[in-house]
């Protein structure tokens, strides 16, 4: 490989230091061999390849819909406090309470 080659064009940000620049900016450029001899990421490591391809399928129907709606910072913080899993709580209270309005399609 060609000699290490240390970047001159750092900006002075909050992302990162001069020393973070610094610590990255030293590797070296690629020569025309290193081209040749590179190999695609999926034949150097196999193993992370596959899983890179591997996708959880498309989603088979639509049970959750994302929404934005106004509540009282009570009704939130009594759901928040009890713990993880409150967004699911919430879903079954709302739930309980539309079945109650009239004939609501439940998804578990």
């Amino acid at each position: 490989m060609a000699a290490t080659k240390i970047a001159s064009d750092y900006v002075p940000n909050p992302g990162y230091s001069q020393a973070d620049w610094n610590a990255v900016t030293d590797n070296p450029e690629w020569t025309a061999d290193d081209f040749r001899t590179a190999r695609p990421f999926a034949e150097a490591f196999p193993t992370l390849g596959e899983k890179l391809r591997q996708s959880r399928g498309s989603e088979k129907e639509r049970v959750k819909v994302p929404v934005t709606i106004r509540l009282d910072a009570a009704i939130i913080d009594a759901f928040k406090a009890t713990g993880e899993g409150w967004q699911t709580r919430m879903n079954d209270v709302l739930r309980d309470a539309a079945a109650k309005l009239g004939p609501v399609e439940t998804k578990g």
